[in-house]
């Protein structure tokens, strides 16, 4: 079940990036409620975010809302990648609309949590954020 999840989160941002949301949209509307429980849920949540921006018309505040939602679900499950993922978002969501209102803090504070791997991409890219 976790493998198909994966997959169709894999499927999702590939279609984002090539210019099909709503592929993407489509890709992980097919993954069972079950399968939304599994150690993907928050990244998950995070793609339905980024899949809103990616729109021909852009939903910026129902991306919000997924990002911090996907922090949120994150954070109460422990799973520090994910949350880290979820506020990078965020904080570049923020930047491109205007405001903060806590995006850099949240993200400040899960990146202090990593002691190691600083030489991957998502803490390179969190680190670039916060500067």
């Amino acid at each position: 079940m976790w493998r198909r999840a994966a997959c169709l989160c894999v499927l999702a941002t590939l279609s984002a990036e090539a210019g099909h949301p709503e592929e993407g949209r489509r890709a992980l509307a097919s993954i069972g409620e079950s399968g939304r429980q599994g150690f993907l849920a928050p990244e998950m949540i995070r793609l339905e975010g980024e899949l809103h921006l990616r729109c021909a018309e852009p939903d910026v505040s129902a991306a919000e809302r997924c990002f911090v939602a996907a922090i949120e679900f994150a954070r109460r499950r422990e799973e520090k990648s994910l949350e880290l993922r979820a506020a990078m978002s965020l904080v570049r969501l923020r930047r491109t609309h205007g405001g903060d209102d806590g995006a850099r803090r949240a993200l400040a504070d899960v990146y202090s949590w990593f002691t190691e791997g600083f030489t991957t991409a998502d803490l390179v890219e969190a680190k670039d954020l916060l500067k």
